[in-house]
Order: C-alpha cells, then sequence, then structure tokens
C-alpha cells in the first residue's frame, strides 16, 4: 500500500467545514419545507449560511487551483479517477449553483437577502413571478442532487477507509488511523 500525500491544511479546514455546513443546509432546507411554525427562523438562518457556502466555495475553488490535491494512488483505475475527478468537479458545480439559484430566487420573488447584521446583498435577478415560480422548484432539484452526490462522495470516501485502505481517505482526514 503507497501511503497518499496529505492536502495542506487548508484544504482540509475548507473540505470539512464546508461538508458541516452544507449538511446543515440541507437538512434546514428540509425542516423549512415541513414545518410551518419554524419557517421563519429556519429561513433567517438558511440565507446567510448559503450565502457563507458560496463565498467558501469560491474561497475553495482557488484554493484548490493553487493548491491541487494530491494524486490519486498509481495503481488506480482509470474509470474510478474519471468517476473521483467528474464527482468532485459535480459538486463544486452544485457548490455554486445551489446557492447562487436560491439568490436569485429571492430576487426575483423580491425578498431582501441579508447576509450578517444588518447587511444586505444586491438582487441578482429582476423581479419576477414566472421566474422565482422556475427558479424555486430548480432550487429543490439541485439542492437534493448535492444531496445525493454528497452521498456518493461519501460512500467513496468511506471505501477508500476501509475497503481499498489506500491512503486517499486519510489525505483528507489527518486524524484516521488505517484499520488492520
Amino acid at each position: 500500500m503507497t501511503m497518499a500525500k496529505m492536502f495542506p491544511a487548508l484544504s482540509r479546514i475548507l473540505h470539512w467545514t464546508m461538508a458541516v455546513l452544507i449538511l446543515t443546509m440541507l437538512f434546514i432546507g428540509i425542516a423549512m419545507v415541513s414545518s410551518l411554525s419554524d419557517y421563519h427562523t429556519l429561513v433567517s438562518i438558511h440565507k446567510p449560511l448559503g450565502i457563507l457556502i458560496l463565498i467558501l466555495v469560491a474561497i475553495r475553488l482557488i484554493n484548490r487551483l493553487v493548491n491541487p490535491p494530491p494524486p490519486l494512488p498509481e495503481n488506480f483505475p482509470g474509470v474510478l479517477r474519471f468517476a473521483a475527478d467528474a464527482s468532485h468537479w459535480t459538486l463544486y458545480a452544485l457548490m455554486f449553483a445551489v446557492p447562487l439559484v436560491g439568490w436569485g430566487m429571492l430576487s426575483a420573488a423580491g425578498y431582501p437577502i441579508q447576509f450578517m447584521g444588518g447587511w444586505h446583498l444586491p438582487p441578482i435577478l429582476p423581479h419576477s413571478d414566472a421566474l422565482f415560480a422556475f427558479l424555486r422548484p430548480l432550487h429543490t432539484v439541485l439542492a437534493l442532487l448535492l444531496f445525493a452526490t454528497f452521498l456518493a462522495h461519501l460512500g467513496a470516501a468511506l471505501m477508500h477507509a476501509l475497503i481499498f485502505r489506500d491512503g486517499v481517505f486519510q489525505s483528507m482526514a489527518g486524524w484516521w488511523k488505517q484499520p488492520d
């Protein structure tokens, strides 16, 4: 077994922070559509977290371009290399698309997007009921695709940690000790 090189500390911090934030957002989103009594409280958390995720994914993408990930093990099959690259870029695309569509949806509805304190983000789309009606279900579908991709990513990470035991999981989770 060859041990994979570790991701830089900033990459690991961004990865795990975003994993927690994205899971939190997905569960808040599900709770929002199923709870009328807590809806406004959940929305007031959901909006700034979405903007925070958008900011962090931009930082994360820049960091990835400056600090590329360690290479996969040399004996890793080509089809799995392709799947790994495709899933990572799909995650990035969805991490950008979901909050941007949410921001656009709120803009089209004429709702303010409050980030922190009294700071409001400008609308990115014109007020339009038709546009809102299109973006609302799109936001949901993209969020569910993000969740499915997240679960596939988690499954692949567990395969690396528990079955392949190739050091790939450890390169992002430095605290993980290889099981015997």
